[in-house]
C-alpha cells in the first residue's frame, strides 16, 4: 500500500483571506449549451467588475464548481472594495446582461466572508471556507431572490464582516441597507447581513420571513448549538464538521447587537 504524502510545512500554514462564492440561481433548469454559456458569462461579469472595482482578479486563487466560483482572494485586498465597488459593478453587468433581447436571465448569490484559510489537497480548508459554502446556500438568500422577482443579485456578509468593515463608515458602503438573518445549513450556524442592490432593506426582510425554518438534522439533540455572533466585536463560529472554532462557542448576542436587524 502505498503511503499518503504528508503535506508541506508550508502548505499547512494557515492564512487570514478574504474568501467568496457567487453561485447561479437555478442553474440545473438550464439546458446544456445555455448552462455552458452562463458559465462563460459569469467569468467574464466577474472580471469586468473586478477590474472596475480596482482589483486583480489574476492574483485570486479561484476553484470554479460549474455554477459556482468560489475564490480566495489575495491578503492585501481591501475589504471594502469588494462589499462595495465589486458588488455595485457586478450587479450592473448582470443588469445589462438581462436586458439583452431574448437572453435567458441569469440571478446570483453571492457570500463573502473573512478568516483563517488553509491550502488542502482538494482545493482549501478553513473557517472561511467552510462559512462562504453556507452562506451562499442559506435559504433565507434563496427566499430572498424567490420573492423578490425584479432583483438579479442578492449578497450575504458575514456578521464579521459587517462589524468590522461594512460598519465603519467607507463612502460605497451603507449599514443600513443590510437585514440581518441567522443562517443554519447543515450543522454551521452563523449571522449574517443580506444586501440586495436596488431594493430597500424592508423588501428584504419581508422575503425573510418567507425562508423556512430549517429543519434539524439526525443527532442534532446530542449535539451542543454551534453559532456564530459578535461579542465584543469578535466573531464567534465552529464549521461544518465541529474541528475548528474560532472565539468562545456559546457565549450569548449582546442586546444592542440583537436588536440592530431581524435575527433567526
Amino acid at each position: 500500500m502505498k503511503e499518503i504524502p504528508p503535506l508541506r510545512s508550508s502548505a499547512c500554514m494557515p492564512h487570514r483571506r478574504l474568501c467568496l462564492a457567487v453561485d447561479v440561481e437555478q442553474y440545473s433548469r438550464l439546458d446544456t449549451r445555455t448552462q455552458s454559456a452562463v458559465q462563460s458569462e459569469l467569468v467574464w461579469m466577474l472580471d469586468e467588475a473586478a477590474a472596475l472595482a480596482g482589483l486583480d482578479r489574476s492574483a485570486w486563487i479561484r476553484q470554479p464548481q460549474g455554477d459556482l466560483e468560489f475564490a480566495v482572494l489575495p491578503e492585501a485586498t481591501p475589504e471594502d472594495a469588494v462589499l462595495g465597488p465589486l458588488v455595485h459593478h457586478l450587479a450592473v453587468r448582470l443588469e445589462d446582461r438581462n436586458a439583452r433581447p431574448a437572453a435567458q436571465r441569469v440571478r446570483l448569490r453571492m457570500a463573502v466572508d473573512t478568516g483563517m484559510v488553509v491550502d488542502a489537497a482538494l482545493g482549501h480548508a478553513g473557517p472561511a471556507p467552510v462559512a462562504v459554502a453556507r452562506y451562499v446556500n442559506a435559504p433565507q438568500l434563496r427566499a430572498v431572490l424567490a420573492t423578490l422577482s425584479a432583483a438579479d443579485l442578492a449578497v450575504i456578509v458575514s456578521d464579521r464582516l459587517y462589524q468590522d468593515v461594512v460598519r465603519a463608515g467607507w463612502p460605497d458602503l451603507d449599514p443600513a441597507q443590510y437585514a440581518r438573518v441567522h443562517v443554519r445549513v447543515k450543522e454551521f450556524g452563523g449571522y449574517g447581513w443580506i444586501r440586495v442592490p436596488g431594493h430597500a432593506p424592508d423588501d428584504v426582510r419581508s422575503a425573510v420571513a418567507e425562508a423556512p425554518e430549517p429543519l434539524p438534522d439526525a443527532g442534532a439533540r446530542d449535539r451542543t448549538p454551534l453559532s456564530q455572533h459578535v461579542h465584543q466585536g469578535a466573531a464567534v463560529g465552529r464549521d461544518v464538521v465541529g474541528g475548528l472554532t474560532i472565539g468562545v462557542v456559546g457565549l450569548p448576542v449582546p442586546p444592542s447587537s440583537a436588536s440592530s436587524g431581524p435575527g433567526r
